[in-house]
C-alpha cells in the first residue's frame, strides 16, 4: 500500500483503474462506467458555466485528504476550487483547497458509506445517485458534521458554494433525447 505520494503517482499510471489509498487499505476499482463518466462530465461543464469567476471546476481529479501515513487520497468525480492562473494547477488538490466535492454514486459504491466522513475539511459535499430517478443530495459542513441542505430529483436548487439549479435528467439523457 503506498504511504507516500511518489508511490501513489506510480499507481496513477495504470489508466484502467483508480487507486485510493486510505486508512491503511488500497482500494483498486475499475474506471467508472460510461453513464457515470457522462454524468460527471456534464455536471462539471454545467458547474463551470454557472460558477462565479473566483471558482474553477475539474472532473476526475485526486484529492489528498491526509498526507500522514497511512496516506488518504480520494478520486473525486467533480471538484470546485478557488481559481488560479492556468499554469499553477497541481496534479492533485489538497482537501483544504476544495470548496465542493461531488461523488457520482454507482451501484455498490462505497462513496456514500465510507468517503463523506473523510472529507471533513471540505465545506460542501454532493452525492449524485444515478439509479432512476437520478437524485442529488447536498450537504454543508457544520461544526464538523455534514448536514443535509438540499436534494431531490428532476431540477434541484442548491445554494452553496454558489446558487445553481441542477438538471439531473440532463446529466444522464442520451444526446438524441435533448
Amino acid at each position: 500500500m503506498p504511504d507516500h505520494l511518489p508511490a501513489h503517482e506510480a499507481l496513477r499510471a495504470d489508466g484502467g483503474h483508480r487507486f485510493e489509498p486510505g486508512a491503511g487499505v488500497l482500494r483498486r476499482t475499475p474506471r467508472p462506467a460510461p453513464i457515470h463518466q457522462r454524468a460527471a462530465q456534464r455536471l462539471a461543464v454545467f458547474l463551470d458555466d454557472v460558477s462565479p469567476a473566483e471558482f474553477a471546476v475539474f472532473a476526475g481529479v485526486d484529492v489528498l485528504v491526509d498526507a500522514a501515513p497511512p496516506m488518504t487520497v480520494r478520486a473525486l468525480d467533480v471538484v470546485v476550487v478557488a481559481a488560479r492562473p492556468e499554469d499553477e494547477y497541481p496534479t492533485r488538490f489538497d482537501a483544504g483547497e476544495v470548496s465542493l466535492a461531488v461523488e457520482v454514486v454507482s451501484p455498490g459504491s462505497a462513496d456514500r458509506r465510507v468517503k463523506p466522513p473523510e472529507y471533513g475539511g471540505i465545506p460542501h459535499f454532493w452525492l449524485v445517485e444515478l439509479d432512476p430517478p437520478a437524485t442529488l443530495t447536498a450537504f454543508t459542513l457544520v461544526d464538523g458534521d455534514y448536514e443535509h441542505v438540499a436534494g431531490g430529483t428532476g431540477l434541484v436548487d442548491v445554494l452553496s458554494p454558489f446558487p445553481a439549479t441542477v438538471d439531473l435528467p440532463g446529466l444522464v439523457r442520451n444526446s438524441a433525447g435533448r
